[in-house]
């Protein structure tokens, strides 16, 4: 049984790492067309040719790689290459840097195989823009409209940063693939959950993953001054936020599932001073569950919530919703191909959902589509302190390979 090369993989792992790499916190920082998500790019390219396969920027700035002309439908490999601000090591990075080794893998062991292979590191995964905007371009996701309005949560606009970067924003509607040309999209990740780590179980065979919203919300008051301002008469902002996140737990006990999740992450008060009462709160709603209904509950219960807090306490509520994705369900077929690999090679996997977004949830629409998550660390991502076990890894990998090749052959 061919496997893939182990100490290969770590290498290359190790060397993205190091672009972003901020060594104050130990974060990676290469968020959706910043300079060091360019330069990743750039860096895998220029790898993926050393080795002898083709590699090529989209116009969403996906990257791809390439063995085998597309005569025929490609299984396609993929994953991210950007990162949240202070991520860690093998968010999205895993699943590319996986594929590559796959190809590498491939290649070296001249595996015949009918179907062309292709590595996709997709952009701007993490949602920074709102969405997930790579694969959004490839599965033929996106409008010229939502390619001109999406920002992110700092005002900045999606095509201005595209422009920094040199590329078209309108270039992005080109990168778009028929389905007729993919025979599969695989996927393998770190779960960035405790469930496999808990369990002490090395594979998960993902079934689903969960739909989520994002909104970015302003509560208005008025400033005033912290000192002669009384309790009683203030328009404070964030006396509304504070309530709204006491509401949280209570939405999801009335109208969520166990798999409900609402999350207040990020913040901004104005003027943002210790002496003024703050007259504006911004702040972020991020929202998911694995049932579109559930999620439109959640949404409508969020809403009545903050519509009753600002009457409260004399604010003016409105808030954007930067984008909506509803739940997907992998493929059946290659669900049972995952477990069948995996009882091959006698390793135990335990079939799961997923609570985070991946980009394998689009092509879920448009070719059989599956995830394979390793164990994470305690349960930990998004941190510095994000790991898996080299071992896992390993697993992951070769798991990805033999589903990859019964694909292709």
């Amino acid at each position: 049984m061919v496997s893939i090369n182990l100490p290969r993989l770590k290498e290359s792992l190790l060397e993205l790492a190091k672009i972003g790499f901020n060594p104050e916190d130990k974060g990676i920082y290469r968020s959706g067309f910043t300079d060091a998500d360019m330069e990743a790019r750039r860096w895998l390219m220029e790898l993926a040719k050393q080795d002898g396969f083709e590699a090529s920027m989209d116009g969403a700035g996906n990257v791809w790689l390439g063995l085998g002309e597309l005569t025929q439908p490609a299984v396609v490999i993929g994953s991210h290459l950007d990162s949240v601000p202070a991520g860690g090591v093998f968010d999205g990075s895993l699943g590319v840097m996986a594929g590559l080794e796959v190809l590498r893998t491939v290649k070296e062991n001249k595996l015949e195989l009918t179907h062309p292979l292709r590595v996709l590191g997709t952009s701007e995964e993490e949602g920074r823009f709102g969405g997930m905007f790579g694969v959004q371009a490839v599965t033929g996701d996106l409008t010229p409209e939502w390619i001109l309005s999406a920002h992110d949560a700092d005002g900045i606009f999606l095509a201005d940063a595209m422009r920094e970067q040199g590329l078209d924003p309108m270039a992005a509607l080109d990168a778009a693939w028929p389905a007729e040309k993919m025979k599969a999209y695989l996927e393998l990740h770190i779960e960035q959950g405790p469930v496999l780590d808990t369990q002490g179980i090395p594979l998960g065979v993902v079934e689903g993953i969960s739909g989520v919203f994002k909104w970015i919300v302003h509560l208005k008051g008025k400033a005033d001054h912290a000192g002669t301002a009384p309790m009683d008469m203030r328009s404070d902002a964030f006396m509304g936020l504070a309530d709204f996140a006491h509401e949280i737990q209570r939405i999801i006990d009335e109208v969520g599932t166990d798999k409900s999740r609402i999350t207040v992450g990020k913040v901004e008060l104005k003027p943002g001073y210790p002496h003024t009462v703050p007259g504006e709160a911004i702040f972020t709603i991020v929202g998911r569950d694995m049932s579109e209904d559930i999620m439109e509950e959640l949404a409508e219960a969020c809403e009545r919530a903050l519509r009753a807090i600002a009457r409260r306490h004399r604010l003016r509520f409105d808030y954007e919703q930067v984008s909506w994705l509803g739940p997907s369900y992998c493929t059946p077929s290659v669900i049972e191909l995952m477990e069948e690999r995996a009882k091959a090679r006698d390793w135990q996997f335990l079939r799961m959902p997923s609570g985070a977004g991946h980009d394998v949830q689009f092509f879920t629409k448009m070719t059989d589509a599956g995830l394979i998550f390793i164990p994470s660390v305690n349960g930990v991502s998004h941190a510095p302190d994000e790991w898996s076990h080299w071992h896992h890894i390993e697993m992951g990998t070769n798991l990805l390979l033999d589903c990859v090749l019964e694909k292709a052959r």
